[in-house]
């Protein structure tokens, strides 16, 4: 029986490339049953991503796409098409999000496994124990810090999620896990910072709000965007229905942002990132 694989490539863009990778995929018996490529005019980068069909195992793919990678100096990954991604997902005291990601692992439309959501607050306890997973809160600090790192290095985390985590995290834990840590949070910004800012929203009568995902890095809500969605809104929607409009693109955005990067379609590009949808 046929494996499915996803491979991602990423070198400086030269001739020959796909030609050398297509070639040692189809020595390895591979077919390529999916390809998406792109040459980055800003950085002098080649981005690359495949599906790939082989009765081969994975061993004789990457022994045949090693020496490419050589010979390119190419960082490639090679993963098993569907296979769920071991995701922490961090939270405060706001449920949208975490319940959407939750509900959507359940029902097979994320390819992620969530061994255990983590809180600064006690609040989202019930809503974890509904959907089956364990969660644990402890006041957020250096200890909070170093339990997820325990944690991420024990279970095998290889995403981590702040499903609205209310907290900042360390600049040695930023850079320690980075490029796998997604964030969430309105596109209101930079403006309307602070406490309540669809009140803010609405008194200024704003007519689009939104939402960013994007990578975590030690510029706070500055980093690499994976996705960004927005919702036009008018004078006659209430502070209420904005919070609820914009909760709604929220959920769908970040939830969005894990599929693409649990999908392996999400590669960094310095400071922005190439997204093979």
């Amino acid at each position: 029986m046929n494996a499915h694989w996803v491979l991602t490539i990423i070198c400086k863009d030269q001739p020959g490339i796909v030609h050398a990778v297509t070639g040692a995929i189809v020595a390895a018996n591979g077919n390529i049953t999916e390809s998406s490529q792109f040459s980055s005019d800003d950085t002098g980068r080649f981005f690359m991503r495949l599906q790939i069909e082989s009765n081969s195992p994975r061993t004789h793919l990457e022994a045949n796409l090693r020496p490419v990678a050589e010979q390119y100096d190419m960082e490639f990954e090679l993963d098993e098409v569907g296979r769920k991604l071991k995701t922490l997902v961090l939270v405060s005291k706001s449920a949208h999000c975490l319940n959407d990601i939750l509900f959507r692992q359940r029902a097979g439309q994320l390819p992620i496994e969530i061994p255990a959501v983590f809180s600064n607050h006690a609040d989202l306890a019930s809503l974890a124990e509904f959907y089956g997973i364990p969660f644990e809160s402890q006041e957020f600090g250096a200890a909070f810090e170093h339990m997820l790192r325990d944690y991420i290095k024990s279970a095998g985390i290889e995403l981590i999620v702040l499903a609205r985590f209310m907290q900042i995290l360390s600049p040695e834990f930023v850079a320690e896990f980075a490029g796998r840590i997604i964030n969430i949070h309105h596109s209101f910004l930079p403006g309307f910072k602070g406490a309540n800012p669809y009140a803010q929203a609405h008194a200024r009568g704003v007519k689009l709000i939104g939402a960013t995902a994007h990578f975590v890095t030690a510029d706070l809500d500055e980093g690499p965007i994976i996705e960004q969605n927005v919702v036009r809104v008018d004078h006659g929607d209430s502070k209420a229905e904005l919070v609820s409009m914009g909760q709604d693109v929220e959920s769908k955005t970040l939830t969005q942002a894990i599929r693409w990067f649990a999908e392996h379609r999400v590669l960094l590009d310095g400071e922005r990132t190439i997204i093979f949808g």
